[in-house]
């Protein structure tokens, strides 16, 4: 497999130095993934500027986040960004029976958070291409055709993520090993 470069500071390409300073003073580190997209500036900057446009400015509270999220990392299976987000959720104070349930796909603590993962997974299976049952029953759960759009706002971003991830197997930041995970094996039918 490529080795991608994981930059520092003094390594990164110009461009991706004032991005990378964002993220040490941010998080007191360089997380591993953001060390990885340095070597391509505009692809940091996206990720990042779609990170903070799905945390902050869109109308899901800290669960539906989270639900939404961690959805498209387990789908994907991705090896960083469910510890990540898992430490980021328990950052956010959100249940620890929402996180789990995302991690071991199990079901959420009600229905309206079951019915945004259904989306959600239906959105990442389908590429986005779903009947007018589907929609409906998301909008019937009591979520918004606003919701509809954030929730690929997020898929965005979380391709971003996910796919570099997998080509570049970015470990597991230190911090987040406590919260190491590996998709469950399908049983054979």
């Amino acid at each position: 497999m490529t080795q991608f470069t994981k930059h520092t500071l003094d390594t990164a390409p110009e461009a991706s130095r004032p991005l990378l300073e964002h993220s040490q003073k941010a998080f007191g580190r360089l997380p591993g993934l953001h060390s990885v997209m340095a070597e391509a500036p505009a692809l940091l900057d996206g990720y990042k500027h779609l990170h903070r446009l799905f945390a902050e400015e869109t109308s899901f509270d800290k669960d539906e986040i989270t639900v939404v999220w961690q959805t498209i990392n387990v789908e994907h299976a991705c090896h960083y960004c469910v510890p990540a987000h898992t430490g980021i959720a328990k950052m956010m104070q959100v249940d620890d029976a929402i996180t789990e349930a995302l991690r071991d796909e199990t079901p959420l603590p009600n229905a309206r958070l079951e019915a945004l993962r259904d989306f959600t997974l239906q959105v990442v299976r389908q590429r986005g291409a779903l009947d007018e049952a589907q929609v409906q029953a998301f909008l019937d759960a009591g979520y918004t055709q606003r919701q509809i759009l954030e929730v690929i706002l997020a898929v965005a971003q979380k391709v971003m993520s996910n796919y570099t991830n997998h080509l570049a197997d970015t470990p597991v930041d230190q911090v987040m090993q406590k919260f190491a995970w590996e998709k469950k094996s399908v049983a054979a039918a």
